[in-house]
């Protein structure tokens, strides 16, 4: 998890955040998006988190899973949701679909190398289509 001092004002005057991947022991520097800095703030004052020195409360990928199934169910959802679903969520639906370039989502996701991105993170049919449109465009 990330510490306090880890949120910094970046080169564009917004607030990132530096992180280093636990599974590839990459470094990671994320600009962070106005709901994120609005979760970041609601924890700012926890007493576990000032404690730790900690932007969030330090939880394991298991009970992070246990609350999402705790909020699946709350709101009738019916599908399995884990953690790893969240990051795929957000390279895809997130990112992508919003012409986020994907060699950005992969630094973003703290991957080695472009291919595990392009596995990880399939385009979609729709940004396939704004993709054509675009090349037709060139072509008229």
């Amino acid at each position: 998890m990330c510490a306090l001092l880890d949120i910094y004002i970046g080169v564009d005057g917004a607030q990132w955040l530096t992180s280093r991947r636990q599974k590839t022991d990459i470094a990671a520097r994320i600009p962070l998006l106005a709901p994120a800095i609005t979760i970041i703030k609601r924890y700012e004052n926890s007493s576990q988190c000032v404690l730790d020195d900690q932007v969030l409360p330090v939880i394991s990928n298991q009970k992070m899973n246990a609350y999402l199934k705790e909020i699946a169910d709350v709101c009738g959802i019916k599908k399995v949701l884990t953690f790893h679903m969240a990051r795929h969520t957000f390279a895809t639906t997130i990112t992508l679909s919003n012409g986020v370039p994907i060699e950005t989502v992969s630094k973003l996701l703290g991957h080695k190398n472009l291919r595990t991105t392009q596995h990880y993170a399939k385009i979609l049919d729709k940004k396939i289509s704004e993709d054509m449109k675009v090349l037709k465009s060139k072509f008229k």
